[in-house]
């Protein structure tokens, strides 16, 4: 029995080392659910192209392609989050860096992973699976119990919506 007490030493050792270098802003999905329900409770507004500025978080929009209902067209004064300037503000605070990156859902489908099974913290897309690459329009971070965390709509603010509420659900996707 003591020989082993050695090998046992040097592999505390070396598991001390590895998750003393494993850094504090490493991606958690916990994390992406806890960030998202705090940024709930600030009643962000939607936005069209909002969150989609140089750094992620709430920023004035575009009315470049928007054809939403509410005319003319609010999201050039407005400042807020569209859905994947949302998912992109979140995952950047989970991880401390911007690892979705600019660019709309189509963008950060391409980024990710299908699984599945969910788990909470994952992304869950709307739109369509074609031959080269899902064509999406909508994302939410999934919360778990078929319900998501998003910025649905122009009028709306970020808030949580069964997944169902949508009807051409494409998958859940992971980092």
């Amino acid at each position: 029995m003591r020989r082993w007490r050695p090998v046992a030493g040097a592999a505390a050792l070396v598991l001390l080392v590895a998750t003393a270098s494993v850094p504090l802003g490493l991606y958690v999905p916990e994390n992406v659910v806890r960030i998202a329900y705090e940024i709930e409770q600030r009643r962000i507004v939607y936005s069209w192209g909002g969150g989609h500025a140089e750094e992620p978080g709430p920023s004035k929009g575009t009315c470049k392609g928007y054809r939403g209902k509410i005319q003319p067209c609010p999201a050039a004064r407005t400042r807020g989050l569209d859905c994947s300037g949302f998912a992109r503000w979140v995952y950047a605070l989970a991880s401390g860096s911007d690892v979705l990156g600019p660019g709309n859902t189509n963008d950060h489908v391409r980024r990710m992973r299908r699984v599945q099974v969910a788990m909470p913290g994952d992304l869950v897309f709307f739109g369509k699976a074609t031959k080269k690459a899902p064509k999406t329009h909508h994302v939410g971070i999934y919360l778990g119990n078929g319900k998501m965390m998003n910025a649905p709509e122009t009028g709306a603010v970020v808030r949580v919506d069964d997944i169902t509420r949508r009807k051409d659900f494409l998958g859940f996707y992971r980092l």
